[in-house]
């Protein structure tokens, strides 16, 4: 069973995700900003992290660059929402460009969300391989 920690200051959005994914067999920890994410994922590395980007004291952007720097191979889906469609896109493209492998935009169907977490899950990690090579060499 594949352990997710799921960060969203939005508390129905993060519940609704939560139960989402217990219900489909996933070990869920929940964390109301990126503070409290960092802090959790260091007492317990998950395999996978779904964090929004908009969140106070310290957004996803910011801990999405921190989780990478502790444990490069974390798998991170960046999720976020609003009503400036620019600007969506704008944090979705920064989000990729700092390490998350996959970002959706709220609102999204629970279902496209299990389809993509079931895709990071079976992806290989970019940085297993890089390594791999190395020791063939």
């Amino acid at each position: 069973m594949s352990s997710i920690l799921v960060v969203d200051d939005e508390d129905q959005i993060r519940r609704l995700i939560c139960q989402t994914l217990e219900q489909a067999g996933y070990h869920v920890t929940e964390a109301r900003d990126g503070k409290e994410a960092l802090r959790l994922y260091r007492l317990a590395p998950a395999d996978l992290v779904i964090m929004d980007i908009l969140m106070p004291d310290q957004d996803g952007l910011e801990t999405t660059v921190a989780l990478r720097q502790e444990s490069p191979d974390v798998k991170i889906i960046v999720i976020t929402g609003g009503s400036d469609m620019i600007g969506i896109l704008n944090y979705l493209d920064v989000a990729t460009m700092l390490g998350a492998h996959r970002t959706l935009q709220k609102p999204f169907e629970m279902k496209t969300l299990l389809e993509t977490i079931h895709a990071e899950l079976q992806a290989p990690s970019p940085h297993a391989a890089y390594s791999l090579r190395a020791q063939e060499s």
